[in-house]
């Protein structure tokens, strides 16, 4: 959707709800463009800076109080768009560090770190804005933002959260000259694996290895 569409002229710039679809529909078009490949120099800068932006719109969702749905039942949406080619395109362009480990929940004691993947990550984000996405493009508007909160809370906020401290990191390793540990040894389809177990598994990989492909270039 274009801009011009977005901004109806029946709507104000300053209007939350406005606010909140405009970054939603910045992340979607971005992670869309991103997947395509055009630019693998800058892929991970660039999602590292719209997964940015993006959780500020979570957050200011966190922060706002209960939306309650003008309707009990949620209007139905007919079958949600595939998005299993835009995960696979992130998959390649993001090998070799798209596989990470992460603690689902860190106030749970003792949890150990499992493999997650960004392009798993950002795929399920684009699912849960579509859905809410569809609804503010069909003029519901508190059924988006419902949905935008909701999700936010039980899925959306903690994978994009996630994914940002991966590409965070990553970034980091590259721009310290710090060297990256390898996951080739480690895959998703794994049981959980504890710390020591994924520092066996890495292997030694300089960071400019990733980091010249992928638009990142070591501090000096």
């Amino acid at each position: 959707m274009s801009d011009a569409t977005l901004h109806a002229t029946g709507h104000n710039p300053d209007d939350f709800a406005v606010q909140i679809a405009d970054q939603v529909e910045s992340f979607l078009v971005a992670v869309s463009e991103v997947a395509k490949g055009d630019e693998p120099d800058s892929a991970v800068p660039f999602l590292l800076l719209e997964v940015s932006q993006l959780l500020l719109a979570g957050g200011r969702l966190g922060a706002h109080e209960d939306i309650v749905p003008d309707e009990r039942y949620e209007p139905d949406l007919g079958p949600e768009p595939d998005v299993d080619e835009l995960r696979e395109n992130l998959a390649r362009l993001l090998d070799p560090i798209d596989v990470y480990s992460e603690v689902f929940d860190p106030y749970e004691p003792r949890k150990a770190p499992v493999p997650a993947r960004i392009s798993d990550d950002l795929a399920d984000v684009v699912t849960d804005l579509r859905h809410g996405m569809a609804h503010y493009r069909a003029g519901r508007t508190t059924e988006a933002l419902w949905w935008w909160q909701f999700s936010y809370f039980s899925n959306w906020g903690g994978t994009a959260s996630a994914s940002l401290r991966a590409l965070q990191s990553l970034v980091a390793h590259v721009r310290l000259n710090q060297p990256l540990e390898e996951l080739d040894g480690l895959d998703t389809d794994q049981a959980t694996l504890g710390d020591e177990t994924l520092e066996f598994e890495a292997g030694k990989v300089m960071a400019e290895e990733i980091g010249g492909p992928l638009g990142m270039r070591p501090g000096k």
